[in-house]
């Protein structure tokens, strides 16, 4: 019989029951990258089933799918494991885990919005981003990078529904311009609505006009005499720029990405929509994460 045809148990089986399989594609594991999924399922356990199929008459069993959730359910300290029990012919297991891992329509990412959403009902139950952060596992930087798509203002979420925005991320940054020039993105703003049918704000006309901002902001500064600090002056409790906000560009390594590992990358990131500066800003914070830096 084919793996299809094969039927299936479901069982909560002991952890110490399962083990790897040799000749797993996957050859090189990092514990340090499993550091999300490890939190995740120290929350909630694990979510998604792992494959397996028995292994030998001593009732072991082993991994056909699911390597990653087992170790990092080691990790976390779990006693038992859900696990879908599946026989597989040697030459089909293979076959099954690349289609496992390409997914092909298993997952489809929430578009941008509805995720940023999510996240911030989630995180409006702590009484401070960083806790919320840290029940995510992640830093600040990524939180608010996460629901930054569910702060969009009306005006510039209507025109994204519109249609006439290309991106969710092009009406973050658009939001953005409107923390540094709120004229000009008024401005901007009042031509995307003049728009004909079917054209859209394009991400760089809006990426052109952010980084001119930031252009005059720096020589403003460099031009600008050196501040006399006064000791006894009140704290203006000003904001600092988010550092995310002022990353620089990047174009001659972007010119060397293929779009087809930018497309991989994303799908993998969980972001719909193709922006390269999302991916490299979510890539970054990831980098971070791993490393173990709390906030960027």
């Amino acid at each position: 019989m084919t793996f299809k045809d094969n039927p299936i148990q479901f069982q909560v089986l002991d952890i110490t029951l399962i083990v790897a399989d040799p000749a797993h594609p996957r050859q090189h594991g990092d514990d340090a990258s499993l550091k999300g999924l490890v939190n995740a399922i120290q929350k909630k356990g694990l979510i998604h089933p792992v494959l397996v199929q028995p292994a030998d008459a001593s009732g072991r069993y082993r991994l056909i799918v699911g390597e990653r959730r087992w170790r990092a359910a080691v990790i976390a300290g779990e006693k038992t494991l859900p696990a879908l029990i599946h026989a597989c012919a040697e030459d089909e297991l293979l076959e099954v885990r690349i289609f496992e891992n390409l997914g092909l329509g298993v997952r489809a990412a929430l578009e941008p919005r509805e995720m940023a959403n999510a996240i911030q009902h989630i995180a409006s139950a702590f009484d401070t981003s960083d806790a919320a952060a840290e029940h995510f596992g992640r830093s600040a930087t990524w939180l608010n990078q996460a629901t930054a798509a569910a702060n969009l203002s009306p005006k510039v979420s209507a025109l994204l529904d519109s249609g006439k925005i290309a991106s969710t991320g092009t009406a973050i940054q658009l939001e953005k311009l409107t923390q540094k020039n709120e004229a000009r993105a008024e401005s901007l703003i009042d031509l995307v609505v003049q728009l004909p049918e079917g054209e859209k704000l394009a991400r760089k006309t809006v990426d052109t006009a952010l980084s001119e901002e930031s252009g005059r902001r720096r020589k403003k500064e460099e031009s600008a005499p050196p501040a006399v600090v006064d000791a006894f002056a009140p704290n203006t409790g000003a904001a600092a720029i988010p550092p995310w906000e002022e990353l620089p560009s990047l174009p001659a390594a972007r010119q060397r990405l293929s779009p087809g590992k930018m497309k991989m990358v994303a799908e993998l990131l969980g972001i719909a929509d193709l922006d390269e500066e999302e991916i490299l800003v979510r890539l970054i914070d990831e980098f971070l994460a791993l490393k173990g830096e709390g906030s960027a």
